[in-house]
């Protein structure tokens, strides 16, 4: 008796120091790694997210067709891809597939879910949620299929049309970026502010007046309308934008709309008819048409063609809007394009070709992922499984940290980079990181659309102190929108100038304080974003006399808002997609997915494209240059700092090393026991 009594008393005191232990202990045994990832991720769909936090888990999940390397920056390893060759130019690019990758239902990955994959990301149905297109357009003619470029699709790309494109492509096929013809609701034109009449006047003549009531309804009335009314409500919308009512009418006065003395007559019928006839066949796929740069020379070889060198695509490629996705999966639950209602990304459902599969998904407490068994080098992969715990308060995170619940953090806030140094000195990491942080600005409402007010407040914003006092964590000023890495240089353009920000205040539309409308600042609901936005909330009211009121939503309703320019000012941040200044730059494309602000510049774009027909690196960084002039020059963000990364890390994580991206590959880290 006395012998068992010592037996179970041995075995309970045993049961009680196993379930002492930490949950990083028992997951050292079990190799499987926890980090934070400081909130809910609003999806899994390579095609339906942008967030980083996202990113993490997809990068896990999937693979592209190069990988980063675990330490060196501007190296790429293979991966859905064995090898790669290129043209001397780089406007060719051939990846040779690997046979042994495969899905994590066993099927194998070919060239065709690439190119199923491309072709869905830039579907151009305007339901399609997806935000991150513009991502694919380094591929030739990927722009003009998303965009519905109806003339260059079908007429541009018809080697026997009777006008080359090079001429045809001057006339107003995408309409004028500086009017929308949604701000002139219940507007009358006599009480129009200055700005908004010049935009209108290139299309008037001498003594001509409009009425905007009779071209901003729904159902307009094209008969009713005077010349120059025609003229705004024509050029404004561009001829790829037009309806079948409003093309079939245009037929008969094809003058309204700019087409340069180049476009004769006949040549306009031709353009019209073509348009209107696949407006009348329900618009159907213009993928073949389109020509996209995607060739699929046989299931394990992809031939991509690109609008301009590109020497660095095996870099963006790394990127999650490049990998492929399941068509056998995707089409078994929907549609190519079935959006967020697709149940293919459920647990259960979701096949990836990554280094790992998805286990559990708990909404708001636990996702987790398994080793994938089918993995091309699953031998290599040291984890048996990550979990990712979405902890939004980041002094919730720190404390887990130090009861032992997480390998890695998501960030150290400001307030508890002190107490980091002191406490956890081997386990703070302070790195560099490609990013910026801005204020987005919705340049549809007032009183943001004068851009002295956008500049205003964009010069009243104390960077320094910003970083230095509330920050703490390595940030540094922000004087333009790309920060400083490899031969790029900050543009030098916005910085702290309370007084300059005064002055023009009272230059513009809105020095009257009674002309002013509420202004709101949104950001997520975490502490950390509170604490940042108070401090702009102050330096406004401190230096402009401008009182701006705070709304914190969580992650999905504010991303959500965003999208739908529901707005004022919106508190976003931008990390680098591959290391080049075109990552900061093209978001701001006229009505590109990311951009939201209602901003666009003919200006812009063009330097772009002249940016990306240049071969010399050089030549072409000083043309990216005046493009970001460009945009700060108008100001439809306000740069504030560019991002530092603090985090936490127990030293048993090993392989993992500092990356300009953050993006460490997780096949490569490992837990040393």
């Amino acid at each position: 008796m006395l012998r068992n009594f010592i037996i179970l008393t041995l075995a309970s005191f045993a049961f009680v120091a196993c379930e002492t232990r930490s949950d990083v202990e028992i997951a050292n045994e079990e190799n499987i790694l926890i980090m934070g990832n400081s909130a809910e991720p609003k999806g899994l769909d390579p095609h339906l997210v942008s967030g980083v936090l996202e990113s993490n888990i997809i990068r896990a999940l999937f693979e592209g067709l190069c990988v980063e390397h675990p330490s060196k920056n501007e190296e790429s390893l293979p991966g859905a891809a064995k090898s790669w060759t290129h043209s001397p130019d780089y406007t060719q690019w051939t990846f040779s597939l690997n046979p042994d990758a495969k899905w994590s239902d066993g099927v194998p990955v070919t060239a065709r879910d690439f190119a199923f994959a491309y072709k869905r990301l830039l579907s151009p149905d305007p339901n399609w949620p997806a935000k991150y297109a513009e991502m694919l357009y380094f591929l030739k003619n990927a722009e003009a299929y998303h965009k519905n470029k109806f003339g260059h699709i079908l007429c541009g790309n018809d080697t026997n049309f009777p006008l080359p494109w090079d001429t045809l492509k001057e006339a107003n096929f995408d309409g004028d970026p500086t009017i929308k013809l949604k701000s002139f609701n219940d507007k009358k034109f006599e009480d129009l502010k200055k700005s908004k009449r010049e935009k209108l006047a290139k299309y008037l003549q001498d003594g001509e007046t409009i009425d905007l009531s009779k071209i901003t309804p729904k159902e307009v009335n094209f008969n009713d309308l005077s010349s120059p009314e025609k003229r705004i409500y024509f050029n404004a919308k561009g001829i790829d934008k037009l309806s079948e009512k409003e093309l079939t009418f245009l037929k008969t006065q094809t003058d309204v709309i700019k087409w340069t003395d180049k476009v004769p007559e006949n040549i306009r019928q031709i353009v019209l008819d073509r348009i209107i006839e696949h407006h009348k066949a329900k618009k159907p796929s213009l993928w073949d048409k389109a020509k996209v740069g995607v060739t699929i020379v046989d299931d394990f070889t992809l031939k991509l063609d690109l609008r301009g060198p590109v020497p660095f695509l095996h870099h963006i490629t790394k990127h999650y809007t490049w990998f492929p996705v399941p068509k056998h999966v995707v089409l078994k639950y929907g549609e190519i394009n079935t959006g967020l209602s697709s149940p293919w990304t459920k647990v259960g459902n979701i096949v990836s070709n990554g280094a790992f599969k998805l286990k559990k998904w708990r909404t708001n407490h636990i996702l987790e992922l398994d080793r994938n068994p089918h993995y091309w080098d699953n031998e290599n992969v040291h984890l048996n499984g990550i979990r990712y715990l979405p902890v939004k308060n980041l002094f919730t995170e720190t404390r887990m940290f130090g009861d032992g619940q997480l390998h890695i953090t998501y960030k150290v806030p400001a307030e508890l980079l002190k107490m980091a140094e002191e406490k956890y000195p081997k386990s703070l990491r302070k790195e560099d990181y490609v990013g910026v942080r801005y204020i987005r600005v919705n340049t549809a409402k007032s009183p943001f659309t004068d851009p002295k007010v956008r500049r205003a407040f964009a010069l009243a914003i104390d960077q320094k102190a910003l970083c230095d006092k509330v920050l703490m964590g390595g940030q540094q000023p922000a004087s333009g929108i790309v920060p400083p890495f490899g031969d790029s240089q900050p543009a030098g353009v916005i910085q702290f100038d309370p007084e300059e920000a005064k002055k023009l205040l009272a230059e513009s539309e809105f020095a009257d304080p009674a002309s002013r409308p509420e202004i709101t600042l949104l950001t997520t609901d975490s502490d950390s974003s509170l604490r940042e936005a108070v401090a702009y909330q102050a330096m406004w009211e401190k230096h402009l006399g401008i009182k701006v009121r705070i709304l914190q939503r969580e992650w999905s309703t504010y991303l959500s808002r965003q999208f739908s320019q529901d707005y004022d000012l919106a508190i976003a941040g931008w990390i680098g997609d591959f290391l080049d200044p075109t990552t900061f730059l093209e978001m701001w494309i006229t009505d590109g997915g990311n951009n939201n602000t209602g901003w666009g510049s003919k200006q812009f774009e063009d330097l772009l494209k002249e940016a990306e027909n240049t071969a010399d690196p050089a030549a072409r960084l000083q043309i990216l240059a005046k493009a970001e002039k460009t945009i700060l020059d108008d100001t439809p963000i306000l740069p504030v700092y560019w991002y530092a990364t603090n985090y936490l890390i127990r030293p048993e994580v090993k392989n993992w090393h500092p990356l300009l991206l953050n993006n460490h590959p997780f096949k490569f880290v490992k837990i040393e026991k």
